[in-house]
């Protein structure tokens, strides 16, 4: 399990986020975010006021899967 500092209260709940897959960087070194220490880029896309919209896959994908 990794931490990340992404931005996503405006459209998710921590409750709607556990055990959702997500696409994210995971081989970044970790990053000082203001005060936490984000291990993860959880990727997204703005919506149309800029609030954040997971990437993710519509069915399920083996975790750890490559994204080309």
């Amino acid at each position: 399990m990794k931490k990340s500092s992404a931005q996503l209260t405006v459209h998710y709940t921590p409750e709607s986020l556990v055990g959702r897959q997500v696409a994210a960087v995971v081989n970044f070194p970790p990053r000082q975010i203001g005060k936490f220490m984000s291990q993860v880029l959880t990727l997204g896309f703005p919506d149309k006021d800029g609030a954040v919209m997971l990437v993710a896959p519509d069915k399920p994908v083996p975790d750890g899967g490559k994204l080309f």
